[in-house]
């Protein structure tokens, strides 16, 4: 925009200094400045929503990894334990996973929703899966169930 500006600006100087100050010269000067206006609002209002769609990308990532994180973190603690079994550690665990998921409420579509507080109705439904088949049958659909919620969360995040 400067060197358009200073341009224009001294082509208008040297018009008036010469003493030819017409209409045709001034609205020449005036249309370029205002074309050379609009292509730095254009360019602005385009560098803004790219970079919005950048952060935006990004707060779906960190909250994707740290949902996940304590998914899996909370799924192997489960294995061995029940979450009201003890207090501490599996509490953080699903403390973690509920701030996660609050985060991905606030950030993703309706279908990445859905699929995470399936996956949250899961995990804080689980069993201890050592020994039982039928408890290993459901760690598995667990298991599953991360891979179509991170699935999800990837393709969202490429639409974005």
């Amino acid at each position: 925009m400067g060197a358009a500006h200073s341009r224009g600006f001294s082509s208008l100087l040297s018009v008036v200094c010469r003493g030819e100050l017409s209409v045709e010269n001034v609205l020449s000067v005036a249309i370029g400045a205002g074309i050379g206006l609009i292509g730095v609002m254009f360019g602005s209002w385009f560098t803004t929503r790219r970079q919005d769609r950048m952060w935006l990308r990004e707060q779906k990532l960190k909250a994707g990894v740290a949902f996940n994180a304590a998914v899996v973190q909370l799924i192997d603690y489960l294995r061995e334990t029940r979450l009201s079994d003890d207090g501490a550690g599996g509490n953080e665990l699903a403390g973690r996973m509920q701030e996660a998921r609050s985060a991905l409420f606030l950030l993703c579509a309706d279908d990445t929703v859905d699929l995470a507080n399936a996956l949250a109705r899961r995990v804080w439904t689980s069993r201890p899966s050592e020994g039982r088949e039928d408890r290993r049958a459901e760690h598995r659909e667990t298991v599953e169930l991360l891979r179509r919620f991170t699935q999800q969360l990837r393709q969202e995040i490429a639409r974005t």
